[in-house]
């Protein structure tokens, strides 16, 4: 088995050179993973659709730091119920929310002597309508010197529909690269042998650029990219 880039695996198959096996692996962006000999080709096809999200993943918490550890972890219980009834008012479903993390721990000036003790408690919460994304970003704010927003993140709520149009892109891109190749040695394409969906309808979510918002909002989602990788084996003919 030989790996060829795609420049040069044309060259051979144009060639005719497929009586032996010949191998094209996975390369950078642009060129095409083959594997074919007299019977078949398998080829591997990549299909990716953009999409908004529809949901935000906020982390955020509370931290005090007091002189002992009872008092430190006492006001950041009571803090986290100022912060969880916050989100709730601010339209937050309670089945949305989630503690993270409970932390307690001494803090040192000069160790091993203690000065403190700094307790936390965090919480995922899930925001299921963007259209209040900026009030309960503003619920963690008011809700005292004591709150943290750690970061936030956007979701595809439901996948399914653009996981759906990403297979179809990636068999159209399998079946497009097969016909080619097939064609380059004179061949014909056949009937579909196998279809294998890598990763199992992985949807991997790169950021890509900036979603219109309205004027009086600031949390923008952008767009998401779901992605699907198929290997499919063609007869040739």
């Amino acid at each position: 088995m030989i790996t060829f880039r795609h420049a040069t695996a044309a060259a051979f198959l144009a060639a005719g050179l497929l009586s032996t096996p010949a191998a094209f692996a996975a390369t950078p962006a642009g060129y095409a993973g083959i594997v074919a000999d007299d019977a078949k080709i398998t080829v591997t096809g990549n299909g990716a659709v953009s999409a908004a999200p529809d949901r935000m993943r906020l982390q955020a918490g509370v931290e005090v730091r007091r002189a002992t550890a009872g008092a430190a972890f006492g006001d950041a219980r009571r803090a986290a119920a100022t912060l969880r009834t916050a989100l709730l008012n601010a339209g937050v479903g309670e089945d949305d929310l989630r503690t993270s993390e409970i932390s307690l721990g001494p803090e040192y000036d000069d160790y091993p002597k203690v000065a403190g003790y700094r307790a936390g408690q965090g919480v995922e919460v899930l925001v299921r309508d963007l259209d209040i994304a900026d009030r309960v970003v503003d619920a963690v704010a008011a809700a005292g010197e004591e709150a943290r927003l750690n970061g936030i993140s956007f979701e595809i709520g439901d996948p399914a529909t653009a996981l759906a149009a990403a297979r179809d892109a990636a068999f159209k891109d399998a079946e497009a690269k097969a016909r080619q190749y097939a064609a380059l040695t004179g061949r014909g394409l056949g009937r579909v042998l196998s279809v294998q969906e890598d990763g199992e309808g992985r949807a991997p979510i790169p950021f890509e650029g900036v979603h219109l918002m309205a004027a009086d909002k600031s949390i923008s989602p952008g767009r998401q990219s779901v992605g699907v990788n198929v290997r499919v084996v063609f007869e040739l003919r």
